[in-house]
């Protein structure tokens, strides 16, 4: 009876949450996403302090009202993984976008664009600059400020320097170098040719001028993020707003040394990366101007640099803007010791058990050309890492099934006397060494692999329209097919009624299997209980409907291994019967 209501109340664990995040959460209210719009009808506030006519605080240089939008000459931007320009007016970074990943997988879809200008329905894009100390008047770019470009394009062997005179005896440079991958080297830099010493503060920062439309699950972040004194810091869109009313919409700040800070999407990243070895503030706002939601992500020197007459400057950095890649990433962290950078694909709270288990996929991916069939072998490792205890448990359930006619007859004769009915069981297992609560070996390694993986299809970019065969052109999307509409034999979508109506041909499967394993395994005593079970195939399929194609092939895949592996033991088991089962 333990063991039956243990394994209950996990499955109605798992049956509630996953039934919450397909059946509920989908229609509860949603936040107003903000409108955008190409044009504007109203300037909006300049950068405080950028036009030099006062000086300000560090923490004002990371409190910028969106700029007007301000379109001008460009620079191209021609890399190995990266299209896209630098905007000679303001020195933005706001065009970019990844030659290697489309919005669909239909090849002729456009690319998947990374960073737009301010003139877009979605402005994205990253901006560098300098303050002043406070009392310190200083005339220095602002974001209509129209830079003077060496170098006709930006690519892995050109660099660009942006410069600007401000007529007062100071030239600021930016040099943008890009390398292979989406990592930007950002060189700023004052050159002071007049008679007076000058305190700045450079700062870079990111800036979303609207709030993006999220996938909407809770166990993935997507929003302002970054890794500061070694710890990571999350805060979502919603948290943004809520926790910088009152503070100027500053929901995060922290002064540290190094660190990365930046906006993440589900599978892209645009991220600011000082010099680690900098002390920084870094700043996480929320603003509102004419009715626009903003976000932004910056950080500031945390002491000025103070330039004598005849000195130079400078302040080294690194913008990265493109896909999660995790080995890139790695390797990010390893080499330019950017700490914790992998963190930005999100694996969770698991991530001990999560990574790893990307690693083994992304091997097996290498050796068969496809993370479909790396799903299958690596199932298959699973059942072979763990065979002996499994085999111990399903020996149990065996001869448990084996003892299930003597056992109910025993309840039946001792059914008013439940004490008398606990101790003769018991007496029974013992004389045959079954263990009954070995029935929930299986379902308890199942469960952090089963939620791992899901992660690694979920959050990794490299699962992304990754095919298998047939049918499935993309293992992070549900199964396209649906038996309500006669696997598309009939012109239109059950789901625009019903959202639950999508029950494609592998959850069929996968329930299928899951009937079988069932039919496997010793019924609970209960009927009550028995009943209940019964119906689980029937309600995970309809669960998992709506989850990634791969997860469920894994499910169904490991399910039939199980069958197999039941069947194999339960066959042994019959040829020598326990001898309850004989008298």
């Amino acid at each position: 009876m333990d063991q039956k209501r243990m394994i209950l109340a996990v499955v109605l664990m798992i049956a509630i949450l996953f039934g919450w995040q397909t059946l509920v959460r989908p229609y509860l209210p949603q936040p107003p996403q903000a409108q955008t719009t190409t044009t504007e009808t109203a300037p909006r506030p300049q950068i405080p302090g950028s036009s030099g006519t006062v000086g300000v605080t560090p923490e004002d240089a990371g409190r910028a009202p969106v700029a007007p939008p301000h379109e001008g000459p460009r620079i191209p931007i021609s890399a190995p993984l990266v299209d896209g320009s630098i905007n000679l007016t303001g020195g933005r970074l706001d065009d970019l976008v990844l030659r290697d990943y489309r919005e669909t997988i239909d090849p002729t879809s456009p690319q998947v664009r990374v960073l737009e200008s301010q003139a877009s329905p979605e402005p994205y894009y990253v901006q560098f600059g300098w303050s002043a100390a406070p009392g310190v008047t200083v005339k220095l770019p602002d974001s209509a400020t129209v830079w003077q470009a060496e170098g006709s394009k930006l690519s892995n062997t050109d660099p660009v320097t942006l410069s600007w005179n401000n007529g007062e005896g100071l030239t600021f440079r930016i040099e943008l170098t890009i390398d292979d991958n989406y990592m930007f080297g950002v060189k700023q830099s004052v050159q002071n040719a007049g008679t007076t010493p000058v305190a700045l503060y450079p700062w870079s920062r990111i800036s979303r001028d609207y709030t993006p439309v999220t996938s909407g699950y809770y166990i993935l972040h997507e929003g302002p993020i970054g890794v500061v004194d070694g710890r990571l810091q999350e805060v979502t869109y919603a948290k943004m707003k809520s926790q910088g009313e009152g503070k100027g919409g500053l929901a995060y700040t922290a002064t540290a040394p190094g660190g990365w800070f930046g906006i993440t999407d589900k599978y892209w990243l645009v991220a600011l990366v000082p010099d680690q070895q900098e002390q920084v503030s870094t700043f996480f706002r929320h603003l509102t101007t004419d009715g626009h939601d903003g976000y932004q992500v910056s950080y500031v020197a945390a002491d000025a640099q103070t330039i004598a007459p005849g000195a130079q400057a400078t302040s080294a950095s690194r913008v990265f803007a493109g896909a999660k890649v995790v080995k890139l990433l790695d390797h990010y962290e390893s080499v330019d010791h950017i700490p914790s950078f992998d963190k930005a694909v999100d694996f969770g709270w698991f991530y001990f058990l999560t990574k790893p288990m990307f690693y083994a996929l992304d091997f097996l991916n290498g050796l068969l050309g496809n993370f479909g069939l790396a799903i299958l072998a690596f199932t298959l490792c699973v059942k072979l890492l763990f065979f002996p205890l499994a085999n111990r448990s399903y020996r149990s359930m065996s001869k448990m099934k084996l003892l299930a006619p003597k056992i109910q007859a025993m309840r039946e004769r001792l059914k008013d006397d439940p004490g008398k009915q606990q101790s003769e069981m018991m007496a029974i297992y013992r004389a045959e060494k079954v263990n009954p609560a070995s029935g929930c070996l299986p379902l308890v390694i199942q469960i952090p692999v089963f939620f791992s993986l899901y992660k690694d299809i979920f959050v990794t970019i490299e699962m992304r329209q990754a095919p298998f065969y047939g049918w499935i052109h993309d293992l992070s999307a549900q199964d396209p097919t649906n038996i309500f509409n006669l696997f598309g034999l009939l012109p239109f979508d059950p789901t625009v009624y019903q959202s639950f109506l999508h029950l494609g041909i592998w959850p069929l499967i996968m329930g299928a299997t899951m009937f079988l394993q069932q039919k496997l395994n010793p019924p609970p005593p209960d009927p009550v209980q028995a009943r209940m079970f019964q119906f689980m195939p029937l309600i995970f399929m309809f669960m998992l409907a709506r989850f990634p194609a791969g997860l469920v092939i894994y499910w169904s895949w490991n399910n039939t291994l199980t069958v197999a592996q039941q069947w194999f033991i339960m066959r042994r088991t019959r040829l020598g019967k326990p001898k309850a089962a004989r008298t």
